[in-house]
């Protein structure tokens, strides 16, 4: 029998945690086979507090091939609570991530945002837009990807 027989179903649902077992193994054996090493991720990150109470963070994840970072680190979060906005406090996380991951040896950042949230704040910060999905959002805002090199 080929591997399309008429035994096999395609069923809507997620899968098991033995099926993504295989699945990741199945792409780490892809990437070792292309003469990549496999792929981990690190979280870093900051959280800015007031006495004791949590006003912002910014972190995000630093892939490795194998021993070293693959030279790009994803931003995934930079958030600042409302009130504590617009006084300096997002620039400063952003600000002591980017020069961690520089000591990590990472040379480029990246990020999504909305369109109604801070593309210009990162502008200023010398992220240069790489990717806008026009419309992304029901409200019509567009969705961007940003880029910084360290």
């Amino acid at each position: 029998m080929g591997p399309f027989t008429s035994t096999i179903t395609i069923v809507e649902r997620e899968m098991t945690t033995a099926e993504l077992d295989l699945m990741n193994a199945g792409f780490n054996a892809n990437s070792l086979d292309n003469g990549n090493p496999i792929e981990t991720s690190e979280r870093h990150g900051f959280v800015a507090i007031d006495g004791s109470q949590f006003i912002g963070c910014s972190s995000g994840l630093a892939t490795k091939n194998g021993d070293a970072y693959n030279g790009w680190f994803y931003l995934t979060d930079l958030y600042v609570e409302k009130y504590y906005r617009r006084k300096g406090h997002g620039k400063t996380l952003l600000g002591r991530l980017e020069d961690k991951i520089r000591r990590l040896g990472i040379r480029n950042i990246w990020t999504w945002t909305a369109g109604y949230e801070a593309p210009g704040f990162y502008q200023k910060q010398g992220y240069d837009v790489f990717a806008e999905f026009n419309a992304w959002y029901a409200t019509g805002h567009s969705r961007l990807g940003l880029r910084k090199r360290l």
